[in-house]
């Protein structure tokens, strides 16, 4: 089992919404002198992706080296050849993840930008317009997407650029022999001791060397919970360690806060409710974000262990996708981002145990049907781990 690695001495700035995360992606770019490595599972072809796309442009017309990896479901095969053929036309390498699922079913879900190995950005927050959906509606919101990044520079973006690097050179054309060097050398790489200290780590997902990283931090952190855990996701459908986790905290006295996205998709909203009579009658509050389109995956326990990311608490992101948190262990940004949280719980609508208990059958046998395809799916796709 491979140990959370802590770095101390990082420079943390957490970035709320699209209209704080792109100006600074943007300046950043355009201060680039040797490097960009961006992955992202959405790049879309509206104005801010344009934005970004010119200041990608413009960094390699500087003589930057910059590497565009985009994930092929998330951005669409049309809009992926478009990129392509602008991007490699002003000198930029670009690679699309996994087309026509021909590695699986895994995607890139993760969003990390690292620049001149001295700055990145990670979080939830694709390239894309904050007033419009990102499914395939592209309705416009009511308001900005609800999301978050963090900026980060210091010793944790050395980190992050090996990760970066290491996916990117797998989506190049290698040989058996090539291959089989980078699996020796990953698994040599998990069987190092690390040292686990102070301040802010990277957590990712894939399914190699790290197939339960992300849930296990979860779990870790909620079972040594003594007082509050903010937790958010758009999409609640985790396996049941993490549910179980959820309650049991609860049950100890924890106060427990969920706070999740409604409305994009009847059937995710359908498989979230199925848990809510449990959840709410051990003592977990559960609040439905509808303003707009919640798209954070974010959490802060004992305003000290505090979390931003690309994982939702969902089979995808938990069992299958690549994705990528980073977590800190500092007073000052957990409350920062906590704060946060409370002005979204604020502006969400609580979930009430009475009023849950008066649905209707039919809502409840909905429910629960949506429920035992999505875990019939998802027992088949992580071979039985999404219940476990």
């Amino acid at each position: 089992m491979r140990a959370t690695s802590y770095s101390h001495n990082n420079r943390l700035s957490l970035l709320h919404r699209g209209d704080e995360f792109f100006p600074a992606l943007v300046l950043a770019i355009d201060s680039a002198h040797s490097e960009i490595y961006l992955e992202t599972y959405i790049f879309s072809l509206d104005v801010t992706g344009h934005h970004v796309k010119a200041a990608l442009m413009r960094a390699a017309a500087r003589g930057v080296n910059v590497h565009v990896l985009v994930d092929w479901l998330g951005t669409g095969e049309m809009a992926t050849l478009e990129l392509r053929k602008d991007l490699e036309a002003a000198g930029i390498r670009f690679a699309c993840f996994n087309p026509w699922f021909r590695r699986g079913l895994a995607r890139l879900h993760r969003k990390i930008v690292v620049i001149d190995r001295r700055l990145a950005f990670l979080g939830g927050l694709n390239i894309n317009d904050d007033l419009v959906s990102d499914d395939t509606l592209h309705v416009q919101l009511p308001a900005p997407r609800w999301d978050f990044a963090i900026s980060i520079s210091g010793p944790l973006v050395d980190a992050l650029h090996a990760e970066v690097a290491s996916l990117w050179a797998r989506q190049q054309p290698q040989g058996l022999r090539r291959r089989l060097q980078n699996l020796r050398q990953q698994y040599a790489t998990r069987l190092k001791p690390l040292q686990e200290v102070a301040q802010a780590a990277l957590v990712i997902r894939d399914n190699l060397r790290n197939r339960h990283a992300i849930q296990r931090a979860f779990l870790q952190a909620l079972g040594h919970a003594h007082h509050k855990a903010w937790l958010v996701t758009p999409y609640f459908a985790p396996g049941r360690k993490l549910r179980k986790a959820l309650m049991h905290a609860a049950e100890r006295g924890v106060s427990v806060t969920l706070l999740i996205g409604v409305g994009q998709f009847r059937l995710q909203d359908a498989v979230a409710q199925s848990f809510y009579p449990q959840l709410l009658s051990v003592g977990v509050r559960i609040i439905e974000y509808r303003k707009t389109q919640l798209h954070a995956k974010v959490a802060v326990i004992d305003e000290l262990w505090s979390t931003v990311g690309s994982s939702n608490f969902d089979g995808l992101s938990l069992f299958v996708n690549h994705e990528a948190n980073i977590i800190v262990r500092d007073e000052e940004f957990a409350r920062i981002l906590r704060d946060a949280i409370i002005q979204g719980v604020h502006e969400g609508v609580p979930v009430i145990l009475e009023e849950v208990k008066k649905y209707s059958w039919a809502r409840r046998v909905f429910n629960r049907f949506a429920y035992l395809i999505y875990k019939s799916v998802f027992q088949i796709v992580s071979a039985g781990r999404y219940t476990k």
